[in-house]
């Protein structure tokens, strides 16, 4: 009799479970972030790596609805319909407003690398004017897109994509890199203090070109002094592999995390992890020097 009370219980259980999952589901928000190398219809001959064929873009589109994701922060992608090609018709995309007509100034004339994002349709959205993280007169680089979402039975959540200043990944140098991903830092940190003082919950996505889960990194400390601001990706593993550049027959992981997310300390997500290539697509296509980076919002 205990026994088939045992029963009766757990299936009464599978049964609530069943009932409740969908609804479980729809609270639920993924985001991701990636850096997909010079995306783009119109190859440049100065960047080998923005040539991409028919099957290379469908590599990456079937890599893309493999992750299933809502939200799609992006970097290094030239126009709308290169990045179309690799979402699908199901996500509205929003380009940086550095590639508007009266950004003209703030533009290279053959190829850019613009954030952004790709949201699913249905997803309530509120598009906000770029954050520019440079504050060098007539610089091209480096506008934030900002967006707010609103997940179902979740208060509205502020949102950045970003790409910050390369070639200072390790120690602070007084050097004009350094000093440009300072100053983008402290933009950031602004932008953190300022939702915090509004008590609106933040996330920022992106590719920092740094590691900032290093102990005591300066460019963390600059991006969140005086905020309550956490990095999720702190114990994110760096699994990624893509094709070595010197030895383009062989395959080469990364030992540290330069794409990062930063949350406010309210919200509550899984815990964040690469989502890598299958070795073989890595070698037969060309899909990206960044692996996507995924979490939920519980």
């Amino acid at each position: 009799m205990a026994k088939a009370y045992s029963n009766w219980k757990y299936l009464a259980l599978a049964l609530i479970f069943s009932f409740l999952s969908p609804y479980i589901a729809a609270s639920s928000l993924s985001f991701t972030t990636w850096n997909i190398e010079w995306l783009t219809t119109t190859p440049s001959k100065q960047f080998i790596e923005s040539k991409r064929t028919q099957a290379d873009f469908d590599a990456l589109a079937n890599h893309f609805a493999t992750m299933n994701t809502g939200v799609l922060a992006f970097q290094e992608v030239n126009d709308i319909a290169a990045l179309r090609a690799v979402v699908g018709k199901d996500y509205d995309i929003y380009l940086s407003e550095r590639a508007n007509t009266n950004n003209k100034r703030h533009q290279f004339e053959n190829i850019n690398q613009y954030t952004g994002f790709a949201i699913r349709k249905g997803l309530s959205v509120e598009r906000q004017s770029d954050i520019r993280l440079d504050q060098l007169k007539n610089s091209k680089l480096r506008f934030a897109t900002y967006m707010i979402v609103t997940p179902k039975q979740k208060p509205p959540l502020h949102i950045l994509s970003v790409h910050l200043k390369a070639r200072c990944s390790g120690a602070y140098k007084n050097s004009k890199d350094c000093q440009v991903l300072m100053s983008q830092g402290k933009a950031l940190n602004q932008w953190i203090l300022d939702r915090e003082k509004a008590d609106e919950q933040y996330m920022i996505l992106g590719d920092f070109n740094h590691n900032l889960s290093y102990q005591g990194d300066w460019l963390w400390k600059a991006i969140t002094q005086t905020s309550s601001a956490s990095l999720a990706t702190l114990s994110t593993q760096p699994r990624c592999k893509v094709r070595s550049r010197h030895q383009p027959k062989r395959l080469h992981q990364f030992r540290s995390l330069i794409d990062h997310i930063i949350v406010s300390k309210e919200l509550s997500l899984s815990a964040p992890k690469q989502v890598t290539f299958p070795s073989e697509q890595v070698l037969k296509y060309h899909l990206s020097d960044h692996c996507p980076l995924q979490t939920t919002l519980e």
